[in-house]
Formats: structure tokens, sequence, C-alpha cells
């Protein structure tokens, strides 16, 4: 991806991390009212690894899993699984299917799972998943989100107070300017001095900021007229919106970030050429890969994970 090639999937996955409640409450209210919210959701992230492990698309980074509790009081696991497409995908119904399938195989639990489409195809809505054969049944119904259709309701969006609203605001408005960073510079300028205006508390908003900033790319040029408009903000605010000391956090946070995903990349990486070359990953041969955090170490692991001959002689090298 280069420097302007807009950012959907990472920006969604962490809003979704931070305002899993109101992302409910926003895109799927009657699931929202079904939901006991005194106690507290659980991100299921290995669970989902496990899910999705046979999965062809390269892309999953939105996807999402969570236990939650119902009003009833009863303490039934319910896990919901939520997917962003920002891009069409034309297996992607069977892919809802497959997915709700194997956390069922796989834990015994019932499922919800959601879709927002975040494409801009207006006629592609996918809501389900079938097939029959021999008298044979097989069929997924499933709720969808088309981001596409709050272009229509812009001004409800502006009013709002969810934090999804700037977020799906955002992300029209960044598929509204591709190849057009000049434009995209003033909508997110635009979106950025709202977080303000809604009076959101300080927290919230540079944790939006940092999402917006993410999704909407730019130009080192551009990005650097719109740090001045900040800062010139800033100089007319008794409360400044963002300090510098928070900006140069935020942008040590896309350093981190950026060192995580090449470390899980070439964690990846090393697995998959394991399983290639010697079948099955031993559990603990997974964790000790997945504990190592030096990429250096990483790149001589993945040297030996193409010679060596079996997972003990591995086993070994590890050890050392």
């Amino acid at each position: 991806m280069n420097p302007t090639t807009a950012n959907y999937d990472e920006p969604w996955k962490e809003a979704l991390s931070e305002y899993f409640e109101a992302f409910l409450c926003f895109f799927f209210p009657e699931v929202h009212q079904l939901i006991d919210w005194t106690k507290i959701p659980e991100s299921l992230e290995k669970e989902l690894k496990r899910i999705t492990a046979s999965a062809k698309t390269k892309k999953r980074f939105a996807d999402k899993l969570y236990k939650v509790w119902l009003l009833s009081g009863e303490e039934v696991w319910i896990l919901i699984h939520i997917e962003i497409q920002s891009q069409y995908e034309e297996n992607f119904p069977q892919r809802m299917y497959i997915y709700n399938y194997r956390a069922f195989d796989l834990y015994q639990k019932p499922v919800i799972s959601l879709a927002i489409l975040g494409d801009e195809r207006v006629n592609w809505r996918p809501d389900s998943y079938n097939y029959t054969i021999a008298g044979c049944e097989v069929s997924l119904k499933f709720p969808t989100v088309k981001l596409l259709d709050y272009e229509e309701r812009w001004t409800e969006l502006e009013t709002s107070s969810n934090p999804f609203a700037i977020i799906v605001m955002a992300h029209l408005k960044t598929k509204a300017t591709t190849g057009k960073l000049p434009q995209r510079e003033q909508w997110k300028w635009k979106l950025i001095r709202g977080l303000y205006e809604k009076e959101f508390e300080r927290e919230q908003i540079i944790k939006l900021f940092e999402i917006i900033d993410n999704m909407m790319t730019l130009s080192p040029e551009l990005q650097s007229s719109l740090e001045s408009k900040i800062k010139q903000f800033e100089e007319e605010r008794t409360m400044p919106l963002m300090s510098n000391m928070e900006l140069r956090g935020i942008e040590r946070g896309k350093e981190i970030g950026k060192e995580i995903g090449a470390l899980e990349k070439a964690r990846n990486y090393i697995k998959t050429v394991l399983k290639t070359r010697l079948g099955d990953i031993p559990i603990e041969i997974e964790q000790a890969v997945d504990k190592i955090s030096v990429l250096s170490i990483l790149d001589e692991l993945l040297k030996s994970a193409l010679t060596v001959n079996s997972f003990d002689e591995l086993h070994q090298l590890l050890e050392q």
C-alpha cells in the first residue's frame, strides 16, 4: 500500500474494538436490544483465528468475534461475527456461511452473523447463502448494512452523537475522494473539526481522530497542511483539540502498528512454509513462533523453516 492508498480495514477494526456497543446500537439496534450490557462483552481473537484459518481471502482484518450475554439473565454464550467489506467480493455470502458454520462446529454456540458492506456497487446487497441438492437444503440469512445508503442520510450523520456516524462519513468521503487528495484533505479537516464541535470527551476525540487519520490517508504535503490547520485551531480555542505531544504520540502509534504488522506477517509466513512442507503444526511450535517479537530472529527462523526436515529439528533450534 503506497502512502496515499486509503486504509479501510484497520480503522474499522480499531473502531469495532473501541466502540462495540455503539456499533450495534448504530447499525443493528434490534441486536443491541437483546444484549445485557451490564456484562462486559469478551473479544474472541483466538477463536476467530481458528474459525478463519482456512479462508482463501487475503483480507480479513476487520473480522471481529465477541461473546455476549442476553437480557434473559441466562448465561448463554453467543458469538457475534462481524464482517466489514470495503471491496466487492464475489464469494462473500459463502464466506459468511462458512464462518458461521465453523464457529458453531468448533464451539457449539449460536452465532449471529452481521455484515457491513462498504463497497461502491449500489446493487450488491448479499444477505443470504443457500444451496439445494437431492432434497437437502442448507441456508443462512444474515443482516447487512450498506454504507452507501447513508449518503442520503447525511444530515442524520452530522447530528448523531454516535461515534460511528463520523466513521461512516469518513468512509464515504474517503471513497468519494479517491484520486482527489486535495478534496480529501478538506473533508478530513472538516470531520476532525467536527469532533470538537460535537463536544465529545477529549479521550474520545483523540481516538476518533486517530481512526479518521488512519483511514483518510494523504500525501505528506497535504498531511502537513492539515496539521497546520489543527495547530491554528488549537491557538483559537481555549481548550486545544490535539497537542503536539499527542500528535507525535499518534504518529509513534502508527509506527508501532507497522512494526506489529510486519511481525505478524513474518510469523504467518513461517507457519505457511511449515504447514506446506511438514503438515499440521504442533501447538507448542506455533506458540513459540508467536512469542518471537524480533524481526531479525523471525527472518532466521524462516530460513530454518525452509530447510528443516522435521518439527523436532525445528523445536531444537527454537530452544537454542
